[in-house]
């Protein structure tokens, strides 16, 4: 006991030494010694952070749809503000003594001893204006780093925008990366690909004095670590043909997109109205979000896989594949154009098969069609009936795309809507409704809505002959232009391939045949094939919208497109020579002769309107 004891002393007198040596060293460092009070009193670390490059956006050509631009962020740490001139300080910076001291009451908020940004955005030239009297400042500082430029002012809804990350996303564990007045995406291209883009933030330590005066790196720059820039990507888009588009489609209400088929590479994505995408960025930015959300037009809209829209006649293409496909119809099937049933658009021959019936676009075929399609006898209540028929179609349209998100790599995709039976039975009561309540449906009215972005899709189906590849806007990411997997995958549709020539037939059909609703856009005097179908869809609001789906050629497909132009009466005069310019103009690269030349200043005119066609 006494030996422990013992040691219980020893152990006390260690800790009691090495207190009081620690003690004298404090002692000699703060007061005796002068060198560490002058250290401190001269000279601070400084973190500054290096902001990475974003990555930059190719179209498929190389042509750089979005570059990077330098701007300075004015920053300020409050703890190192110390006996500045106010009122100069003021007049140097243009704003107010009240917004001086919002400011400084912002940033304490944030942080008295991190920095954030206290003037964001300032110009070179804003900035060569204040440089040399910054030293005046402690406190502040510039951090420089960059925000988007455009060479051009196409494809805004697509490339979308970058802008301050918001008190709520730092909130969020996934955001831990971002610090306030960090940028981020906000929309488009931008957000969906906001990982590869945004790269990743460096920090370079540096020595000040106390006017701010740079004393070189901290420890010869040991601790600095370089910012890593974003991965550039290479867009499927043709900027060419997006441009083309934009030009046909100014001052209209609609939307146009174009793929390739085979591969699913959005070739244009264009939503009018359009804005020019460098209202969104800079100073301004805020203030031009604000007129553009306030805009009637409503320019911020992403039409083609944000809008529905009910389809039309060109859904009578999925209703004579299903057909086929369960064996209500063949392609020699007729059926008479009996308007007592629905009213047909314009006089034409008698629909003896299918391929005239897709022609002519005869609203009474395709009542019969679909008539055959809901009542096949499942049941012998005729509601019973009517309700199996319809879920079974609806089930083989879903495999299309439709009423759900194709999964194009851009935010915010709406599914659209094909209603099943269970609707129709809150709507009306089971048993309370039968074919005669749903027949809208055979000529895509109705409850029918489907985006643009799936009215394309439908195109490169039966271009592809019963599959499609996700649609998608980005081809290449980084140097090694990596491939997204998902984009490479063939979805099949639930009918055999053996059933898409009728179909093509009566769209070829609908271009080249003086009674086909297609031709006034019809390219063969150019040695192009088109396969297409027209659309004039009921508008209760207003003149009806103009609708035109088509792929060319006919053999080894290029380019499928749709184009849906709102209020602009019908699609044969309207949509459908808006689609063959542009079909022309991305095949061929030009416009040929006279008379499309015609067509090219009737469309940009507005001529359509005034057509009784």
């Amino acid at each position: 006991m006494r030996y422990l004891e013992s040691r219980k002393y020893v152990i006390q007198a260690i800790f009691f030494t090495v207190g009081i040596v620690f003690a004298l060293k404090l002692f000699y460092i703060q007061v005796l010694n002068p060198k560490y009070k002058l250290a401190a009193e001269n000279n601070a670390i400084q973190k500054i952070v290096q902001y990475p490059f974003r990555g930059l956006i190719y179209d498929r050509k190389g042509k750089l749809l979005v570059q990077n631009i330098p701007v300075y962020d004015l920053m300020v740490i409050p703890k190192e503000i110390k006996g500045i001139d106010t009122l100069r300080f003021c007049q140097l910076f243009r704003i107010t003594i009240e917004d001086f001291r919002q400011k400084i009451k912002e940033a304490k908020t944030y942080s008295y001893v991190k920095p954030s940004p206290f003037l964001p955005k300032l110009t070179t030239q804003e900035f060569a204006a204040i440089q040399d009297n910054l030293i005046e400042f402690p406190g502040f500082y510039i951090n420089a780093r960059t925000v988007r430029g455009y060479s051009h002012q196409s494809l805004s809804h697509a490339l979308g925008y970058i802008g301050e990350v918001s008190p709520t996303q730092l909130a969020k564990p996934e955001y831990a990366d971002y610090t306030p007045g960090d940028y981020i995406g906000k929309s488009g291209i931008e957000l969906k690909y906001e990982k590869y883009l945004m790269g990743k933030k460096g920090v370079k330590y540096k020595m000040v004095n106390v006017r701010g005066i740079d004393k070189g790196p901290f420890r010869n720059g040991e601790y600095d670590t370089l910012a890593v820039a974003g991965r550039d990507l290479v867009s499927t888009i043709d900027l060419d043909l997006q441009q083309y588009g934009e030009k046909l489609m100014a001052g209209k209400r609609g939307t146009v997109v174009a793929i390739e088929p085979a591969t699913g590479e959005i070739l244009s994505f264009i939503s009018a109205p359009f804005y020019d995408p460098n209202l969104l960025t800079g100073k301004e930015l805020g203030k031009n979000y604000m007129s553009l959300l306030k805009n009637p037009e409503k320019p911020l809209l992403n039409r083609p896989q944000s809008s529905k829209y009910p389809p039309g006649s060109i859904f009578k293409l999925v209703q004579a594949l299903i057909a086929l496909e369960k064996g209500v119809i063949t392609p020699d099937t007729g059926f008479p154009c009996n308007q007592s049933l629905v009213k047909c658009a314009h006089n034409h021959p008698r629909p003896s098969n299918l391929a005239i019936g897709i022609e002519n676009s005869c609203n009474p075929y395709f009542y019969m069609v679909f008539k055959n399609l809901v009542n096949r006898g499942q049941a012998r209540n005729i509601f019973a009936d009517t309700r199996l028929g319809l879920d079974d179609w609806r089930n083989e349209v879903l495999s299309f795309g439709f009423a759900n998100r194709l999964g194009v790599d851009l935010p915010y995709e709406t599914r659209g809507n094909i209603p099943a039976s269970s609707f129709y039975d809150r709507r009306y009561g089971k048993n309370h409704w039968k074919y005669k309540t749903i027949y809208s449906l055979s000529i895509g009215q109705g409850e029918a809505e489907a985006t643009p972005l799936q009215m394309v899709n439908l195109m490169a189906i039966i271009a592809n002959k019963g599959y499609y590849v996700t649609p998608h806007i980005i081809k290449g990411i980084g140097e090694k232009n990596q491939v997204q997997p998902e984009f490479q995958e063939k979805h099949h549709v639930a009918i055999n391939p053996k059933h898409f020539e009728p179909v093509i037939q009566g769209m070829s059909q609908v271009m080249t045949s003086r009674w086909g609703t297609g031709w006034y856009a019809n390219l063969s005097d150019i040695g192009i094939a088109v396969c297409g179908k027209t659309g004039t869809v009921q508008n209760a609001k207003g003149r009806d919208h103009a609708v035109f789906v088509a792929f060319a050629p006919r053999e080894n497909p290029k380019i499928a497109i749709a184009v849906y132009i709102e209020n602009a009466g019908f699609g044969s005069t309207s949509s459908a020579p808006l689609a063959s310019l542009m079909i022309q103009k991305y095949l061929t690269g030009k416009i040929a002769g006279n008379h499309w030349a015609w067509w090219e200043q009737n469309i940009i005119n507005q001529g359509y309107l005034h057509s009784k066609h």
